[in-house]
């Protein structure tokens, strides 16, 4: 019987008319062995059922051949008339009318052949014996288009399966990248600010201040071409962002690093720690007369990175339940899309001064991926 793998390989998309010559030979292989096979099966039966003879396995081998004939022009009225894309309901009596008439051509020609050379003696009726031999040709002919429509089926819903992982992937992609956008402009605009502030107040501080920034800009472009990075990284970018803000704050803003050796090498999404330190500082400590702190802790246990990020403020329930302005739409999307169940993000009032951001991710890297094989 005719049996057609399908086989998602780069190589084979790569050249599509390699893809067609090895389907084209994986057919024709299964065609001769599936048709050999049945009338091995045959020969078998008679030789415990009956005795051998070459006339009869010579029948049997035409048999074969008529069978496989007619169902290679089957095949391609099948391919030309597109039947493998029609519904259920249309397929069946399509095919049943289709097994029934090769069933009949083909038997035909193995009734009269036995009847002109007298290889087999009639011990029914002719028309009775036509009628159960046309009835097992045509179950033969029905059971080869079975299993050819099974593999179509089987290779649409596959097909249908990758296009659809591929889909979700570059959905992924563009969200992705659609968020990370939106963090330089956000960032770009503090910074500067900050900067701006300085220039004329403190020339000195803001030739530090650009050297700090230079470098975080620098650490910033990992944004485009990465969608996680060491942890180390992270850190030292958000030191760079503390002593900027030390200079525009001064007194007023105290931090504190709490780093785990063994989380350094975890990768996380760039920015996320940043983004959180510098909505904690914006919103918190910035608004307060006397400034406050701002500690990260982050530790390695059971195959996950804990982050704690804390800073003086506070939310009002309404902001904490709606997320806005406070990065965490934008640090919850990034998790979910990377992560997927596998993370956790909660930001949370510690108390009426202090407020809390903790998030959860594994430590063996993204796990929401689509793999194609």
């Amino acid at each position: 019987m005719a049996v057609i793998s399908f086989n998602f390989n780069k190589d084979i998309l790569d050249f599509p008319g390699l893809h067609k010559m090895k389907r084209n030979n994986i057919y024709w292989i299964s065609q001769i062995t599936g048709w050999l096979l049945y009338s091995l099966i045959n020969v078998t039966a008679i030789a415990i059922f009956s005795s051998i003879t070459w006339k009869r396995v010579l029948l049997l081998l035409v048999y074969a051949a008529a069978g496989l004939l007619l169902t290679h022009i089957y095949r391609n009225m099948v391919k030309k008339k597109d039947w493998i894309n029609l519904p259920l309901k249309k397929i069946t009596p399509l095919v049943l009318l289709a097994s029934l008439t090769m069933g009949i051509i083909v038997y035909s020609l193995y009734f009269t052949l036995n009847l002109l050379f007298s290889i087999y003696e009639l011990k029914e009726s002719p028309l009775g014996t036509f009628a159960i031999g046309t009835l097992n040709s045509s179950s033969v002919i029905f059971l080869w288009s079975l299993i050819y429509f099974s593999v179509h089926l089987f290779e649409n819903y596959k097909r249908a399966e990758i296009e659809s992982y591929i889909w979700e992937a570059a959905v992924k992609d563009f969200e992705l990248k659609t968020l990370k956008s939106q963090l330089n402009p956000h960032f770009m605009f503090n910074a500067m600010n900050s900067i701006r502030a300085l220039i004329e107040e403190d020339p000195a501080s803001a030739k530090t201040a650009l050297t700090r920034l230079s470098n975080i800009l620098r650490y910033s472009l990992k944004i485009e071409r990465n969608e996680t990075v060491p942890l180390e990284e992270e850190i030292q970018t958000v030191k760079d962002y503390l002593l900027l803000e030390t200079i525009r704050l001064e007194e007023r803003l105290k931090y504190h690093l709490n780093i785990d050796p063994k989380s350094e090498k975890v990768e996380i999404p760039p920015m996320m720690i940043q983004t959180l330190v510098e909505n904690g500082i914006k919103h918190g400590i910035a608004k307060k007369t006397v400034g406050g702190m701002i500690s990260i802790d982050t530790k390695v246990s059971d195959s996950k990175l804990f982050i704690k990020i804390v800073n003086t403020g506070h939310l009002d329930e309404e902001a904490l339940k709606q997320s806005k302005g406070f990065g965490v739409s934008n640090t919850r999307h990034r998790l979910n899309l990377l992560y997927g169940e596998n993370s956790t993000f909660i930001l949370q009032n510690e108390n009426f001064d202090k407020v809390s951001a903790e998030i959860v991710i594994p430590t063996g890297g993204t796990t929401n991926e689509s793999s194609y094989n």
